[in-house]
């Protein structure tokens, strides 16, 4: 185990905030994971968890130790007659791992490639994209408890999926660390084109229906419509889609006709951030070094030395000026430290 004092972080957050840990470990193993729970000395230490860095909005010093998830490894772990159990390992980048399963043939998690991160922490985010939600594909994960070393398993109920929502974004599912995370992915593929742009990007292409397919599909028009983040430094989607009450959506709708929106249910209907910000007029518009994205009015960028402090101001303006047009409350989902 090797603590390594005042490490940087620019090139662990895909924002490319300015940020140093005070202290940092790698965490290689289970067992550099529970002698780190076994020091008295880093146990007095605050404690941050660190994937791929690609939903945080990261401090110029993050006080205390930040233990980054490099746990490796990728696995059939059993099937049934009806689906494969795949599992990985915390540390593995979440796309390369989507791209793994197709190439050996198991459908289920096409819609969610190119979504940059780790394994570990898409449990967390409940990471979504054209109509899937981890929270579909989990069958079940491993976390360890950061105070006790206890090792639990987690079902996807215990995980507490919603929204972009988990267990382990609230207060007592930080106590938990992931280790590596289980999929069942159905021996009958479950294949989705109508969210989005898919099927008008397989038709473009000229692309049969598969689920390979699906994620070359998913891969261009996310290429297409978002920054990579190691040409310009962003943490995806900022803001969340709201879900309000649906009379307030056909309220609006009656407004401003050209709204996008989905149902929810029969009591509650999501709204499009990235239409509202675009119509408020904050698209590509620039506030300091940091600004939402030309092609996409979703993302927040940053041009060049942004800090945390650059982030809030420009999220809190957005959050204000969509309450005073539309009357909607909009939500951040990137984690601040």
């Amino acid at each position: 185990m090797q603590i390594i004092a005042d490490y940087p972080l620019d090139k662990l957050n895909t924002f490319g905030l300015r940020s140093r840990a005070e202290q940092f470990v790698a965490i290689d193993s289970l067992a550099t994971l529970q002698a780190c729970i076994a020091s008295p000395e880093l146990r007095a230490l605050h404690w941050h968890v660190l994937g791929g860095g690609s939903n945080l909005v990261l401090p110029e010093v993050v006080p205390g130790l930040v233990l980054k998830m490099a746990l490796m490894g990728r696995s059939l772990q059993a099937e049934d007659a009806d689906a494969w159990y795949v599992s990985a390992a915390a540390g593995e980048n979440w796309h390369e791992f989507v791209q793994w399963t197709l190439a050996m043939g198991w459908a289920g998690l096409e819609n969610l490639s190119l979504i940059p991160g780790t394994v570990g922490a898409a449990p967390v985010q409940n990471i979504g994209a054209y109509g899937v939600e981890v929270k579909d594909v989990l069958h079940s994960l491993t976390a360890v408890h950061l105070e006790t070393g206890e090792v639990r398993e987690f079902s996807g109920a215990d995980c507490q999926f919603a929204y972009r929502d988990s267990f382990f974004k609230q207060a007592a599912g930080r106590a938990w660390c992931i280790v590596a995370v289980t999929f069942r992915l159905p021996k009958v593929a479950q294949l989705k084109t109508s969210y989005g742009d898919i099927e008008q990007e397989l038709a473009r292409q000229q692309l049969p229906v598969s689920a390979a397919n699906i994620a070359a599909a998913v891969i261009a028009v996310r290429q297409r419509k978002l920054p990579d983040p190691a040409v310009i430094g962003n943490a995806g989607s900022y803001f969340k889609n709201p879900i309000v009450p649906t009379e307030q959506a056909q309220a609006l709708k009656q407004q401003w006709p050209a709204l996008v929106s989905f149902a929810v249910d029969d009591k509650h209907t999501k709204l499009a951030a990235g239409w509202l910000i675009d119509q408020a007029g904050w698209k590509g518009k620039q506030h300091g070094p940091v600004g939402m994205y030309a092609q996409q009015a979703l993302v927040m960028v940053n041009h060049g030395g942004a800090s945390q402090q650059d982030v809030k101001k420009l999220e809190f303006n957005i959050q204000a000026a969509i309450d005073a047009q539309y009357g909607v409350k909009l939500e951040a989902e990137p984690i601040f430290w």
